[in-house]
């Protein structure tokens, strides 16, 4: 007899440690899943293969609508459960969540609390149950399910097992509940983006050409022999030239995530470079009598996306005439550096900029005046545009100034092209 006992205790053991190994096994995989939809069917198919039950549910509690609603289902049971709600009160799962403990039904036609509604829809018949509730931080967050144990009665190892499973689920679904929940509001925000580019984009194409029909007016305009007339043009052609750097900016905005992969790169020189930028540059800088002083080494060859740093430099040097009271002084020189790079530095006798302010200068929308009392226009995304373009290619920008009134001088850095 006592052989026969030992024998069964051996057998009991085994199987023991057989499901606590498949419980180690399936809290590896249930923790490295992140996908709600995957991590809940690995939960259903373990919940029945542990307590040898015909199938499992897992059923979510939705705070919004305060509802208990089936999640997941094993394939034996029909998938049209999924979203559908359980009663709190009248239903095995309802009492499981509503009291906050493992229900264990071995016969659900004795059972008053059986809701047999579902039963009919999908054609299944429920003869037992074993409802756990999980928990997340003393939380109910829902209840796993295991229906029709294959030999009756569930057993304490059924409820111990089902339990652990309960623990690690619940844990695990809120991850992945988090995962999808932060994956939703990035979809939306990228929905957003993309609506807000879109806008800017057309709202940028429709300002052009009327701000481009005023522009070539007001230039005409200048040319008047009379002296009002003149001056009077010269401040529409000014304010006409500020409001297309504004739109310029916007079109721009997408440029300060600039990715080097995305850069279209080919050899050019600096100073073929300055040829296409300085004609812009230099309409403004005449509109504010400033003089622009050149001093570039000829034949400097780096390796860029031409668009992309001539749109950096642009913001640099509009930048500087712009910061530069009417009448100032603005000097570019240009010149082979050490370690195989060209250096660029872009100097200014404008209003300069505080000490405490440099280390702030770059980055997005930041401006030293004050935005309801500054005098000068813009967005203040010319410097950080600049800085994200420059390091997309592998160079680096820096602002040095002696104090306010007192210039300042922007430096960049940027690698030479190969083989020289």
């Amino acid at each position: 007899m006592s052989d026969k006992i030992s024998q069964k205790q051996l057998v009991n053991l085994e199987h023991r440690v057989s499901i606590l190994t498949r419980l180690a096994e399936i809290s590896t995989v249930i923790n490295s899943t992140m996908r709600l939809k995957p991590l809940l069917e690995h939960i259903m198919a373990s919940a029945a293969e542990i307590t040898n039950a015909e199938a499992a549910s897992v059923l979510l509690w939705e705070k919004r609508s305060n509802t208990l609603r089936f999640a997941a289902t094993t394939s034996g049971v029909s998938n049209s459960l999924l979203g559908k709600a359980v009663p709190l009160d009248g239903s095995i799962a309802g009492t499981v969540m509503r009291e906050r403990r493992v229900v264990v039904v071995n016969e659900v036609r004795a059972e008053p609390q059986h809701f047999d509604k579902y039963d009919e829809e999908i054609r299944f018949q429920t003869r037992s149950v074993l409802g756990v509730p999980m928990f997340s931080k003393d939380r109910v967050i829902g209840v796993i399910e295991a229906v029709n144990r294959r030999k009756l009665p569930w057993t304490e190892d059924d409820v111990h097992y089902l339990s652990i499973l309960a623990a690690q689920a619940a844990v695990a679904i809120e991850g992945a509940q988090l995962v999808s929940r932060l994956e939703s509001a990035n979809q939306e925000l990228e929905k957003v983006d993309q609506l807000k580019n879109d806008f800017i984009a057309l709202a940028s194409h429709e300002l052009r050409t009327p701000l481009g029909v005023i522009l070539g007016y007001a230039s005409f305009l200048q040319e008047s022999q009379d002296p009002e007339v003149t001056e009077h043009a010269s401040k529409v052609v000014g304010s006409a030239l500020q409001l297309r750097r504004i739109i310029e900016d916007l079109t721009n905005l997408r440029y300060l995530q600039q990715n080097e992969a995305e850069l279209m790169r080919e050899t050019v020189t600096l100073d073929t470079l300055m040829s296409e930028i300085l004609p812009d540059v230099r309409t403004f800088a005449e509109a504010k009598h400033h003089r622009l002083l050149l001093n570039i080494t000829p034949g400097i060859r780096i390796y860029v996306d031409p668009i992309r740093i001539n749109m950096a430099l642009t913001n640099i040097l509009m930048n500087a005439v712009r910061f530069t009271p009417d009448g100032g002084e603005i000097t570019l020189i240009g010149d082979f550096a050490p370690k195989r790079q060209m250096m660029l530095m872009v100097r200014d006798t404008g209003i300069g900029i505080a000490p405490e302010e440099i280390g702030r200068i770059f980055d997005k929308f930041y401006q030293v005046e004050d935005h309801m009392t500054r005098h000068h226009g813009g967005l203040g995304i010319g410097l950080s545009l600049a800085k994200a373009l420059i390091e997309a290619h592998g160079g680096r920008i820096s602002a040095e100034s002696a104090g306010l009134n007192k210039g300042s001088t922007f430096t960049i850095m940027l690698p030479l092209a190969d083989g020289k």
